[in-house]
């Protein structure tokens, strides 16, 4: 599928009556190959001619759809007014659309003394300045939600004969990802909801283009160096040698990564066993902004979703051992109950018993396991003040014992502040969640799967639009979504404004208060 010029023709398509003939001749020839004799022809050779006919028909339907729209569109309502004068020449138009290049002829009314004016066809269909077809655009970057925008334009082009450029698909989810937040705010809360509300908070951290890099993308273009022969071998050896790579020290990993935080909430209901029941409703949401803007954006859906402040409903959140998160979240849900999730605590006795034992895991097994029974059993002041006792056994001199007494105060320093949010047989018995394994499912395939891969470096303010839609998608939202941004899209057009989704700016994130 080729790009969009952008400018307009005066050479005329075929009209209504000629586009109905046309029409009827391409679905008799659909029919008659159908029906017709073959030889030596495969069913994949009569699939492909097939799919290539029926498209044909469904340029052709939709050409006649917009030249009837034209001749029935009433421009006195504009004309009326004296605002506008009527061009009485049309200007026509190519769109790219599932079927194929739609070309259109409509009318341009223009600003009476100002020059300027509007299609009145294009703002009554809601066909932006894009050069695409809204089921195009909606398909391209819902597909760029789940794969790269190379692969979502192979893909695309797979099933459709064509597609935008990743470049175009990659702008495309630019411009709907600022109508992202909107949606989110401004969407009804989820019906037949549970009792208890659940939500679990985490981070993850994204690879982000460095400023070298950055100076390196936006700087002018390297003229790629000559080899006799002309082979593409020889050509990436002496590119490799004209430029010396620079490498990290040993043991180095950092992809100068950038966090983003993931709230997911649900409900759970009631069963007359008494159990809790669910998930319900369960949405995700992440962002590069501030923590405290995802926690008031946490505290603003569960009052819609009927958990106001000060409700007699419960809340239980669970989070991991970061106090600013955990403070947070206290103020803004103080009647709420919280759990440490026990995996961190399992994971840091784990880490304990292989420091105390020299990695003889029978040993650190059986230590770790009558550990998780306090754990289990409402015993973690009974267990902090074990490993109390254990560190003070330990000699203060002898370097033997430095490094085992330095981890189990780091152990203590972190068990001991947190105690109000292990009360994990409580909530055991309550059926309450006590980790938070749902969010860290969410940072692996709403972040991880997408935005941590191989050789990926992105610029925050355009993997904020990524990571919305991408929410919106995992969420079961797109189609009511994006037909909420394509009427306000076609409101805009109706009131004379000139539209195009597609952007290269990134998004301005939110900044802390």
């Amino acid at each position: 599928m080729k790009e969009p010029a952008g400018r307009e023709s005066t050479e005329p398509p075929l009209g209504v009556e000629g586009l109905k003939q046309a029409a009827r001749e391409r679905c008799e020839a659909i029919l008659a190959y159908c029906t017709a004799a073959r030889g030596e022809e495969s069913f994949f050779q009569v699939e492909k001619a097939l799919m290539g006919l029926v498209r044909g028909f469904g340029v052709l339907c939709l050409q006649l759809f917009l030249a009837a729209y034209e001749d029935r569109l009433a421009y006195d309502q504009w004309l009326a007014s004296g605002l506008y004068r009527f061009k009485s020449t049309p200007l026509y138009r190519t769109i790219h659309t599932l079927f194929g290049e739609v070309r259109y002829g409509r009318h341009y009314l223009e600003k009476s003394g100002a020059g300027s004016g509007f299609f009145p066809l294009d703002a009554q269909l809601g066909l932006t300045r894009d050069g695409f077809s809204p089921w195009v655009m909606s398909l391209c970057a819902k597909l760029a939600t789940r794969v790269s925008f190379g692969t979502a334009a192979l893909l695309f082009r797979c099933f459709y004969g064509g597609s935008p450029c990743s470049a175009t698909i990659q702008e495309l989810v630019l411009g709907m990802g600022r109508e992202a937040g909107g949606y989110v705010e401004q969407a009804p809360a989820p019906s037949e909801e549970g009792e208890v509300l659940i939500i679990e908070v985490d981070g993850k951290a994204t690879p982000t283009a460095s400023q070298e890099e950055l100076k390196q993308r936006r700087g002018p273009r390297q003229v790629k160096p000559s080899c006799p022969c002309g082979c593409q071998r020889h050509r990436g050896k002496i590119k490799r040698q004209s430029k010396k790579r620079k490498r990290r020290g040993k043991g180095r990993k950092d992809k100068n990564g950038r966090s983003i935080t993931l709230v997911v909430m649900y409900t759970l209901k009631q069963g007359a066993e008494g159990k809790l029941h669910g998930p319900l409703n369960k949405k995700v949401w992440g962002s590069y902004a501030p923590r405290k803007k995802m926690l008031d954006w946490a505290r603003e859906q569960a009052t819609k979703r009927g958990f106001a402040p000060g409700t007699a409903q419960r809340i239980h959140i669970v989070v991991d051992g970061e106090k600013c998160l955990g403070n947070g979240l206290k103020e803004r849900f103080a009647q709420a109950s919280f759990a440490l999730d026990i995996r961190h605590v399992e994971e840091k006795l784990w880490d304990m018993g292989r420091v105390l034992f020299k990695g003889e895991m029978d040993e650190v097994e059986a230590w770790v396991e009558a550990r998780k029974s306090q754990l289990y059993g409402g015993q973690v002041e009974t267990l902090i003040a074990e490993l109390k006792t254990l560190r003070d056994s330990l000699s203060k001199r002898a370097k033997r014992d430095q490094h085992k007494r330095e981890e189990l105060a780091s152990l203590i320093q972190y068990l001991e502040p947190r105690i109000d949010m292990m009360n994990y047989q409580q909530l055991i018995e309550q059926d309450l969640v006590i980790a938070s394994g749902v969010v860290e499912g969410a940072a692996r395939y709403v972040v991880g799967e997408r935005m941590d891969c191989s050789g990926m470096r992105w610029i925050p303010g355009r993997a904020e639009a990524l990571l919305h839609l991408r929410c919106i998608e995992l969420n079961g939202q797109w189609e009511p979504f994006f037909e909420w941004a394509y009427e306000r899209w076609r409101s805009k057009l109706k009131q004379t404004e000139k539209i195009r989704v597609q952007t290269d700016q990134p998004i301005d994130l939110p900044q802390a208060a």
